[in-house]
């Protein structure tokens, strides 16, 4: 019973650390309006795309980025898996699509578009070599708030 009572627990504290990504843009959009912060779009290719996956690693999954992003933007997650068995809903995949033929026409991987609570574009980046202070320094040289 102790052991189940701390897996609970260990799994409830993974959960509160977790990136909170939103994956429809409306809704992203509504949350963006209700805190005041731009919605920071990510095109990956979470299971066959390097950078996408050092990108995911160097930066989202930081105690630094996720806890400044937690108050600071809407995270919105774009994902184009290839392997069959990650692939996303049909419903999810039609989304994802229009959200690129919009933000992401020429197919970039990764992709980072920075928008404001109306979904208008702020800045894009890809990629870059850095820390994640550095990126969210980026990132936020993008915001016209």
């Amino acid at each position: 019973m102790k052991r189940l009572l701390l897996a609970f627990l260990l799994l409830l504290a993974m959960q509160l650390q977790a990136q909170d990504w939103q994956t429809n843009l409306d809704t992203a959009k509504k949350l963006a309006k209700e805190k005041q912060a731009p919605i920071i779009l990510v095109f990956q290719g979470s299971d066959w795309c390097a950078p996408c996956i050092r990108l995911d690693r160097n930066i989202w999954s930081t105690e630094d980025f996720k806890s400044y992003a937690k108050d600071h933007y809407v995270m919105l997650k774009a994902d184009f898996p290839r392997k069959k068995e990650n692939q996303l809903p049909e419903a999810q995949q039609t989304h994802n699509k229009a959200l690129a033929e919009n933000y992401n026409p020429n197919g970039y991987f990764p992709l980072v578009v920075v928008l404001d609570a109306e979904g208008k574009v702020q800045g894009k980046v890809g990629f870059e070599k850095m820390s994640p202070k550095e990126y969210i320094q980026l990132l936020n040289s993008f915001s016209k708030n």
